[in-house]
């Protein structure tokens, strides 16, 4: 399918989808979550094992687009039905994926695209990026999933801190509140990602999804809980042909090629 807002690239089981609207600083329409959307869908039905998110240009995404109408811009008499329809669908549909995500943050993060930048299970941010939550500066709230990644990244007097003052962060303090995984020079972030993507697409990806459901399980339930779902993963990953692979492997001293099965 040929995308107006985006790119999607495959190499290998990897599929990388960029943000396309450098001109507009990556800055969200609806349109650009149908497409993001569609886009996950075509990448997990042609076998990819992991994806990549990124923008084109200076910016990783500047939020939401305030002044554009074409392809469902801000309607400022219902701002939560934009969130119902496209955006909240859009984080639910990343947080429930069975394979791994890396985001590569090439440029500045702002507004709603914070939350996606921050869906990633690894995430790559440029040294001179910087991630803002500028709702307060004109009378709103965080959104898109910003308010809870934060908060249980970076803790609560951070997130409230970022959202409360609307000022920047930069890519070191992002990594040291836990944020981010790397910092690299912008020019190597891409490369980055896909050294992480390429990795985990290799991997075992049954076991690599369950992975990230139980850590997001973790997040919001109980010791005794997460050890019973610890239980049922480990018994369904138990019973997978890579799980077998890599048992083998280990007996003949070699490297397991992991099938994703």
């Amino acid at each position: 399918m040929a995308y107006r807002y985006i790119t999607a690239t495959s190499a290998g089981a990897v599929t990388t989808l960029s943000l396309a609207r450098p001109d507009k600083l990556n800055a969200m329409v609806l349109g650009v979550l149908e497409e993001l959307s569609d886009a996950v869908d075509a990448a997990i039905a042609g076998g990819a094992r992991a994806l990549i998110l990124t923008g084109e240009g200076r910016f990783f995404c500047s939020g939401a687009d305030l002044t554009e109408s074409d392809g469902g811009g801000v309607e400022l008499d219902d701002l939560g039905l934009g969130l119902d329809t496209h955006y909240n669908p859009f984080l639910r549909k990343l947080a429930t994926l069975e394979i791994p995500i890396v985001t590569a943050l090439n440029g500045p993060v702002a507004g709603g695209g914070v939350g996606i930048a921050l869906s990633g299970d690894l995430i790559v941010m440029a040294e001179s990026a910087y991630i803002l939550l500028p709702f307060v500066n004109i009378g709103l709230v965080p959104d898109v999933g910003g308010t809870w990644l934060i908060a249980r990244s970076a803790g609560r007097a951070r997130a409230l801190e970022m959202a409360l003052l609307g000022e920047r962060m930069g890519a070191a303090e992002a990594k040291s509140v836990g944020l981010v995984n790397r910092v690299v020079p912008a020019e190597d972030v891409l490369a980055t990602a896909q050294a992480l993507a390429e990795r985990l697409a290799n991997g075992p990806t049954v076991a690599l999804g369950l992975i990230r459901r139980q850590v997001a399980f973790a997040l919001d339930n109980n010791f005794d809980a997460t050890l019973q779902l610890e239980r049922v993963n480990q018994r369904l990953c138990g019973r997978t042909a890579d799980a077998a692979e890599a048992i083998s492997a280990f007996g003949e001293k070699r490297k397991p090629q992991f099938k994703g099965q």
